[in-house]
C-alpha cells in the first residue's frame, strides 16, 4: 500500500512537466502560426490605431516571452485568462458551458462501445475457429477502420431523413431543456423527473454516441478475444474442466482474468473519447468542447484554445491515474 501511494504521488508530480511542456508548445504554435486574433475579431478595415489599442489590451503589444510567463503565472493562480471574442467572458466559464454536454456524449459513447466490444469479444472467444469468430475479427477490423464523419452522416441519413425517427443534430430540442443542476441533460432530467426533457435528451444523444460507440468497440473486440483465448488455455482452466466445474462459473473466472488488460485500454479510450469528439461533435451539432475548440481555433482566441488543452491535459492525466490505481486494486501482482 505504502509503495503504491508513493507511485500515486509520483504520478501526480509528473503530470506538472507534462501540462508545462503541452502549454508552452501550444502557446509558442499558436502565436508563430499566421493570423492576428484582434483583426479576426472586429475585421480588417478597423483604423491601424484601434487594432493597437485592443492588441495592447489584450497584452499581444508586450514580447513574445513576457506574454508566456504573464500567463504562466496566471494558471499558477488559477486563471485561464479571458476569451478575446464575444464578451471577453472567463475562459473557465467558457469551458464549464462546453464540457457537461462533451461529458455526456463521451460517457455514453464509452459504454455503448464497452458492451459491442465485451459481447463481440467473448463471442469470438468462446466459439474460437467458427465462422462466428471470423464475422466478430471483421466486424472489429471495419468498426475500427470507420471515418466518424462518413459513418454518423449515414445514420443521420438512415435515421433521421429515411426512417425520421431521430433529430440529426443538437443536444436537445429547443424549450425542452430541464432544470440545470449538473448540466448533464440526461442526469438533470432524471432529478427533476422530466420525462419530456428525458426523452429530447436520449433522442438527440443515441445517434452521436451510437456512432463513437461502434468505432471504437473494434478495439475491444480484439482485445477481449485474444486475452480470453490466452486465459481459457491456462492450466488452471484445463484443472476447472476436469473436476467438472460448470462452463458458466469457468467462463466467469476467465473473464475477471481476461479484463486486466482491457480496464487498461478502457481508461485510454476514454481519454481518447475526451479529446477527440471534436470529428463526432461536429458531425452532430453538438455543443461540446469539441466544436468549442474549432470555433476558437478558427478565430486566433489564444486564451481559450490555451485553456481548453490544458483542462484536457489535466483531466486526461486524472482519468490514467485513476486506471492505473484500479489496476493494482484488481490485479494484486502489480507493485509499484
Amino acid at each position: 500500500m505504502t509503495s503504491l501511494k508513493a507511485y500515486i504521488v509520483t504520478r501526480a508530480l509528473l503530470v506538472i512537466p507534462t501540462v508545462l511542456i503541452l502549454l508552452t508548445l501550444v502557446f509558442f504554435i499558436l502565436r508563430i502560426l499566421p493570423g492576428d486574433p484582434i483583426a479576426s475579431m472586429v475585421g480588417q478595415k478597423v483604423p491601424p490605431e484601434v487594432l493597437e489599442k485592443l492588441r495592447e489590451e489584450a497584452g499581444l503589444n508586450k514580447p513574445l516571452i513576457v506574454q508566456y510567463f504573464d500567463y504562466l503565472y496566471n494558471i499558477l493562480h488559477g486563471n485561464f485568462g479571458r476569451s478575446m471574442i464575444w464578451g471577453k467572458r472567463p475562459v473557465t466559464a467558457e469551458i464549464m458551458d462546453r464540457f457537461p454536454a462533451t461529458l455526456e456524449l463521451t460517457i455514453f459513447g464509452f459504454v455503448i462501445s464497452v458492451i459491442l466490444g465485451i459481447i463481440t469479444g467473448s463471442v469470438a472467444a468462446f466459439r474460437r475457429g467458427s465462422k462466428i469468430d471470423a464475422s466478430m475479427r471483421i466486424y472489429s477490423i471495419l468498426a475500427y477502420s470507420l471515418f466518424i464523419p462518413w459513418f454518423g452522416m449515414v445514420l443521420q441519413m438512415i435515421f433521421g431523413v429515411y426512417l425520421k425517427i431521430l433529430p440529426i443534430g443538437g443536444r436537445i430540442s429547443p424549450g425542452t431543456e430541464p432544470e440545470r443542476i449538473t448540466s448533464l441533460y440526461v442526469v438533470d432530467s432524471l432529478l427533476t423527473l422530466n420525462t419530456s426533457a428525458l426523452s429530447s435528451a436520449l433522442m438527440h444523444l443515441f445517434l452521436p454516441a451510437l456512432t463513437l460507440g461502434i468505432v471504437l468497440s473494434g478495439a475491444y473486440t480484439r482485445l477481449v478475444r485474444n486475452n480470453l483465448i490466452d486465459v481459457l488455455s491456462q492450466d488452471y482452466i484445463t484443472a476447472y474442466r476436469s473436476r467438472g466445474v460448470k462452463d458458466r462459473k469457468i467462463a466467469i473466472h476467465a473473464m475477471k482474468n481476461a479484463f486486466i488488460p482491457v480496464i487498461t485500454l478502457m481508461g485510454l479510450q476514454f481519454a481518447i473519447l475526451l479529446a477527440g469528439a471534436v470529428l463526432t461533435e461536429t458531425t452532430f451539432s453538438w455543443p461540446g468542447m469539441g466544436t468549442f475548440l474549432l470555433e476558437r481555433i478558427q478565430y486566433r482566441d489564444y486564451n481559450s484554445v490555451q485553456g481548453a488543452i490544458v483542462f484536457y491535459a489535466l483531466f486526461v492525466a486524472l482519468i490514467s491515474l485513476i486506471v492505473d490505481v484500479i489496476y493494482a486494486l484488481i490485479d494484486p501482482r502489480i507493485r509499484y
